[in-house]
């Protein structure tokens, strides 16, 4: 008879673009030998892999048999690496380097992305970057595409600049320093394009209330992505605070769906 092992909960880091990871694996009681599906949770700007929203996103999926693995971008969090060298090309390449390393997992049966804000842009260009036979599915929660128009205007959470003229770093709220490469890179970066480019099955959530990214961004998301499903929560913020369990239980429910399948 099969022994089942005991759930697994472990800190580890994992090489990224800009330095070493801090990252989190969670998986459930699964037996020696088994495989389960896997999400790769993006936070985002300004963000880390902690939090209300993916605290209860990551319980709501491993009580479904599915594995999560989190881990904090470069200059964010425990991460290595300064945030004002952070851009949405860099976070790419560290989620794609996490995605690496969870292909190579012996237990990793599928993986799946789900992405918060900014997480959500750089989730859903991965996957259409990397295509539907590598990423089983995509969760894009409040993606916030309207960072490419935010610095084309100059305004990056009400920090003011000149997108064509970029100084050094912008200050923004606390200690964060915005830098140039962020701007430059921010303001010609083809989200739409790329992301449509992924044919796997696609679910935007957004509430109709954010005040940091309208909801119309996720109406985009959901016209420009070929196999998206878009659900709006009537009055809810950015963060999802007045129906973070319904939200984060839909968000899990459908992945479920998805990746047992």
């Amino acid at each position: 008879m099969a022994v089942s092992a005991a759930p697994v909960d472990s800190v580890f880091t994992i090489d990224g673009a800009k330095g070493k990871l801090a990252a989190h694996l969670q998986l459930p009681d699964i037996k020696d030998g088994e495989e389960c599906p896997i999400v790769v949770m993006c936070h985002g700007f300004g963000g880390n892999m902690g939090g209300p929203l993916f605290d209860t996103i990551a319980s709501d999926l491993l009580s479904d048999g599915i594995g999560v693995v989190r881990f904090d971008f470069n200059g964010h969090g425990k991460s290595e690496g300064r945030f004002q060298d952070m851009t949405v090309l860099n976070e790419i390449e560290d989620a794609k380097r996490v995605i690496d390393w969870v292909e190579l997992q012996p237990y990793a049966k599928s993986v799946s992305l789900l992405g918060h804000s900014q997480g959500g842009v750089v989730s859903s260009m991965v996957a259409g970057q990397i295509g539907a036979k590598r990423i089983n599915s995509v969760v894009l929660m409040a993606p916030a595409a309207v960072l490419r128009d935010d610095a084309l205007r100059g305004n990056t959470m009400g920090a003011m600049y000149d997108p064509w003229n970029a100084p050094e770093y912008v200050q923004l709220f606390g200690s964060l320093k915005l830098g140039r490469d962020y701007i430059e890179t921010a303001r010609d970066l083809p989200i739409y394009d790329v992301a449509s480019q992924y044919a796997g099955p696609v679910l935007v959530i957004h509430g109709t209330a954010d005040r940091v990214v309208p909801y119309t961004y996720g109406e985009r998301y959901a016209k420009e992505l070929p196999a998206a499903h878009l659900k709006l929560i009537h009055g809810d913020d950015h963060g999802f605070s007045h129906s973070l369990a319904s939200s984060s239980a839909f968000a899990a429910e459908w992945l479920s769906g998805i990746v047992k399948k």
